[in-house]
């Protein structure tokens, strides 16, 4: 289901399981440390890698998460890059003394009537140390659309209870003082789509990895390894990235898309840089939207 609203933006001219805003950069979202070997000791654990596969591997097929994780190894992987963002995709940033304190997670303009809301991952979100900003186009310190406060966050009930992977998504209501225009009339907005099927769909996925100021950018087609999760394969989606669309139907000149996940999920997002999740969003991401709007 596409939940589109058709409000048209008015655009001004010139137009993972880390994020939880963390006082201490090392959050639980920290990815592996990898090792630097020879050639032809790389050689070596590839072809045992490979022969691990071929040996644990069911007869039905099915793989266990072990042999899942070697495969990825063994497989040669796309990277992320570096790019200068797009109007409608941000990051959140943690604030002090009133000023912007560092960024710990990304988040996404989203249609609605109002204009005024985001998505992003609910780990992200959990117990936020003070306000939380969000800075769309975010670029090496350009802040091109403003800062604008969350002022109110939405998350399923089913996380709430339990922190569920399949409901890791969350929505937030953000305004900028001064200002009674609403941020998809600044940026633009990615629409929201629900309950569509989603397997092998190609999709461009943005993040911002704290570790640097610039977000990166990856096209590749989704997996859907287990009930309730999206599987996206490219390198460098490091803690930060957490709540950063999966976007499909991309328009080129303009970088908005179809919102049909966001890093989360399993693992909330991935234990690796290479391999990042998604819950799949699906009646309770609709009714959670239909939530935030009705109280907008």
């Amino acid at each position: 289901m596409l939940l589109r609203t058709g409000r048209r933006a008015r655009r001004q001219p010139g137009v993972r399981d880390e994020d939880t805003a963390p006082a201490d950069p090392s959050g639980p979202h920290e990815r592996a440390r990898w090792i630097t070997w020879s050639p032809t000791r790389a050689a070596l654990v590839t072809a045992l890698a490979v022969g691990a596969v071929v040996t644990l591997t069911p007869a039905n097929g099915a793989a266990t998460g072990f042999v899942r994780a070697v495969r990825h190894l063994a497989a040669p992987s796309q990277a992320g890059q570096a790019f200068a963002g797009t109007p409608a995709v941000g990051a959140l940033f943690t604030t002090a003394a009133g000023k912007l304190g560092r960024h710990f997670c990304t988040a996404s303009v989203v249609d609605s009537p109002a204009g005024d809301l985001v998505i992003t991952a609910a780990h992200c979100v959990i117990s936020p140390p003070g306000a939380i900003e969000f800075v769309p186009g975010y670029d090496r310190g350009d802040q091109p659309y403003g800062i604008w406060t969350v002022t109110k966050v939405y998350v399923d009930q089913a996380w709430k209870s339990s922190s569920s992977d399949d409901d890791d998504f969350a929505f937030l209501r953000v305004s900028r003082p001064g200002s009674s225009a609403p941020v998809e009339d600044v940026t633009g907005a990615e629409r929201l789509a629900t309950g569509t099927p989603v397997s092998r769909q190609l999709v461009q996925v943005i993040g911002y990895p704290n570790a640097t100021n610039q977000p990166i950018g990856c096209q590749n087609r989704l997996r859907q390894p287990m009930a309730g999760q999206l599987e996206f394969d490219c390198d460098g989606y490091t803690n930060g990235t957490s709540g950063g669309p999966f976007l499909s139907e991309v328009d080129q000149a303009t970088g908005q898309g179809l919102v049909i996940g966001v890093i989360g999920g399993y693992q909330q997002g991935g234990n690796t840089p290479q391999v990042s999740y998604s819950a799949v969003l699906g009646a309770n991401a609709a009714a959670l939207y239909k939530q935030a709007v009705a109280d907008g």
